[in-house]
């Protein structure tokens, strides 16, 4: 097991599946999902998002290096019925293929040289949903590293070869208690 994994799998033996939601990226733009089509939740932790794709009719791929968060999805899904392909896996060291998902999230994992990775994976007109934080934030909420922060505007650069459709980052402008700060969303589709 590597480091990264059982780091992971610490954090995620405190948690539990009900405290998780769904990302605000998907929540918010659901209503872009495709009826039908194989759905990858890349680096998915606990799998909210994977439980909500697989509610929504997706055929639903969970990748994670976290044992911990994969066997707390199975049992979620179990529990809910619903059918979800949960692995655990190094994605940064196994990407996906190439022009194998008709839906990519991606939520609060960031590794920029996976981003041409990503992009690939996804097949032609479909959409990928991305958040994850920023480093010009109002809180500390999330990862203090800056590695895994995102300058402004950043996620618009990192995926600039697909098609804008949704983008938000609020950063720290006007009233800093309303609003949805330090973290950037993006949905974008493949042409």
């Amino acid at each position: 097991m590597s480091d990264i994994a059982a780091k992971w799998d610490q954090i995620y033996s405190q948690r539990q599946l009900d405290e998780q939601s769904v990302s605000v990226v998907l929540s918010q733009n659901a209503h872009l999902l495709p009826a039908s089509g194989i759905a990858l939740d890349l680096a998915c932790g606990m799998g909210a998002d994977s439980l909500f794709l697989a509610q929504k009719g997706l055929k639903v791929t969970s990748w994670d290096c976290s044992s911990v968060a994969i066997s707390g999805l199975r049992k979620k899904a179990d529990e809910k019925n619903v059918a979800i392909d949960a692995q655990i896996r190094d994605v940064i060291a196994h990407p996906p293929s190439k022009h194998s998902v008709d839906i990519m999230v991606v939520s609060h994992f960031l590794v920029r040289n996976m981003a041409e990775q990503i992009t690939d994976a996804l097949k032609p007109h479909v959409l990928l949903f991305y958040q994850t934080f920023c480093r010009t934030k109002v809180s500390e909420q999330g990862p203090k590293n800056r590695d895994y922060l995102l300058e402004d505007n950043e996620l618009l650069r990192l995926f600039s070869a697909l098609k804008l459709r949704v983008y938000r980052e609020e950063s720290v402008l006007g009233d800093p208690e309303q609003g949805w700060r330090n973290r950037a969303m993006l949905v974008a589709e493949k042409g």
